[in-house]
């Protein structure tokens, strides 16, 4: 069996992979990452970032991180900071009724497209965290732990948290049973306890396992 390959997953991201990209003569690269793809219920959003070629945005970024990596806080100390700093960026997503239709990874591709479509600047080169955006004519590097690895992919991860989770919390009101605020749709044993009481609601991923056998308990 070959051994799996390891990655040393540095203090902070930095800007390696943007610099070798810059110097290869790919002026605009945009990172590009996700949240909400493990989630039960609501869409997965996806932000794309550019940064300007120039180190200074290192101390700008400073405690830009993985956005797991942050408290709520500290990503949301960033998001102004990330926006006015980039040269570009763009958030979007995709519906839980595209993931039931797509599945997951390809509702994940698909936002991913339709952020890079929305930015300024068309990118000439993508960073992008794990994911091989397919059919994609730009050319990309997929980075695993990319958001740990590359700014442009941290930076990334914090935008597209952020909304996602403001998005949760929006539409937690009118769903106030399954305490979307609080977990944002994802697995906790709060929110399974709410979907035994009350059953999957309108922005749950009907084709996610949880829903599935409530579906077929419901059935037999």
């Amino acid at each position: 069996m070959p051994a799996r390959k390891t990655y040393t997953i540095p203090e902070k991201p930095s800007l390696e992979f943007e610099h070798q990209l810059w110097e290869e003569g790919f002026r605009i690269v945009a990172g590009l990452d996700e949240a909400g793809r493990g989630a039960w219920a609501g869409p997965v959003f996806a932000a794309a970032v550019v940064l300007p070629s120039d180190d200074r945005v290192l101390r700008l970024l400073d405690g830009v991180r993985d956005s797991k990596r942050m408290t709520p806080r500290q990503r949301e100390s960033y998001v102004d900071c990330i926006q006015s700093t980039s040269v570009s960026w763009a958030v979007s997503q995709a519906s839980h009724t595209e993931i039931d239709r797509l599945g997951i990874v390809e509702a994940t591709c698909l936002a991913m497209e339709r952020a890079m479509n929305t930015l300024s600047y068309p990118p000439a080169h993508l960073l992008v965290d794990y994911i091989q955006i397919r059919d994609c004519a730009c050319p990309q590097l997929s980075l695993p732990k990319g958001d740990c690895r590359s700014l442009s992919i941290a930076a990334a991860s914090v935008l597209a948290k952020t909304a996602r989770d403001a998005h949760m919390v929006k539409v937690s009101e009118e769903y106030l049973q399954y305490g979307f605020a609080r977990h944002k749709g994802y697995g906790t044993r709060q929110h399974r306890a709410a979907l035994e009481q009350h059953g999957p609601c309108g922005i749950h991923r009907l084709s996610f396992r949880p829903m599935k056998e409530m579906q077929n308990l419901s059935v037999d």
